[in-house]
């Protein structure tokens, strides 16, 4: 069975940095992709960061380049992301997602919150 296992949210001020990480368990054929999104009180889910598990290429959002890394530790099956310079709109529920290499299937944590004040 497919598992991802978030932790790290909480609340920090302003200017602060957390770190969130997701465990992954259970993908028998492997993981294509694996990264994180969030979801804002009353707003859409949105991509904040992912990572390629076939060449390394990683992706983030505008809103947060420069500010957040994301990394992995294959040995742990574990993708971190560190999170600097964090902002009140950053406030969110964070959401750790993988997608399979064979049929491209996504598979969601139950999410972390992250709460920044100003």
């Amino acid at each position: 069975e497919v598992h991802l296992v978030e932790s790290g949210g909480g609340l920090v001020q302003a200017g602060g940095s957390l770190t969130l990480s997701c465990t992954a368990s259970g993908f028998g054929s492997g993981i294509a992709e694996i990264g994180w999104f969030r979801q804002a009180p009353g707003k859409g889910r949105e991509g904040v960061s992912c990572i390629s598990s076939s060449d390394g290429l990683v992706y983030y959002a505008d809103s947060v380049k420069g500010r957040f890394t994301i990394s992995k530790e294959n040995s742990k099956n574990t993708v971190y992301l560190q999170m600097n310079n964090l902002k009140p709109e950053d406030t969110a529920v964070y959401y750790c997602n993988a997608v399979t290499p064979v049929g491209k299937y996504n598979y969601w944590g139950q999410g972390t919150q992250v709460t920044v004040s100003s």
